[in-house]
């Protein structure tokens, strides 16, 4: 694994995370409850690049060691470890509320299966 193959894979993950920011929880403390807000300061975005890096190595770990296989499910996890930990406080609240949130969640954990998708592109 060449560290120009390494970039050219991180490129569009990192492109990915920018444009499809984490949702819900992150900003929770500074807009309230609202949902689908996006905040591009120089922190967020230095948070979200750091990401695709860690995203990306992972997926590098696992297609050159362990073929290109189930990566949808490796992603599926990890997006699940990703989005729910703190979402499991919140999921105690009222049904219209919970309904919310595991919805918020699974998009969260959609932002990770289509960061697999593009490692399996440019590294499967």
């Amino acid at each position: 694994m060449t560290l120009t193959r390494l970039f050219l894979a991180w490129l569009p993950v990192a492109v990915w995370f920018v444009v499809a920011p984490p949702i819900g929880y992150r900003v929770d403390l500074l807009v309230g409850r609202q949902y689908f807000v996006w905040g591009y300061n120089r922190w967020a975005v230095m948070g979200r690049l750091l990401e695709a890096v860690v995203a990306t190595l992972l997926g590098s770990l696992w297609f050159d060691s362990l073929g290109s296989g189930g990566w949808w499910l490796l992603f599926l996890l990890i997006g699940l470890l990703v989005a729910y930990p703190v979402r499991w406080q919140l999921l105690m609240t009222a049904a219209s509320e919970r309904r919310r949130e595991l919805l918020v969640g699974l998009m969260d954990t959609a932002r990770y299966i289509g960061a697999g998708a593009i490692l399996a592109w440019r590294l499967g």
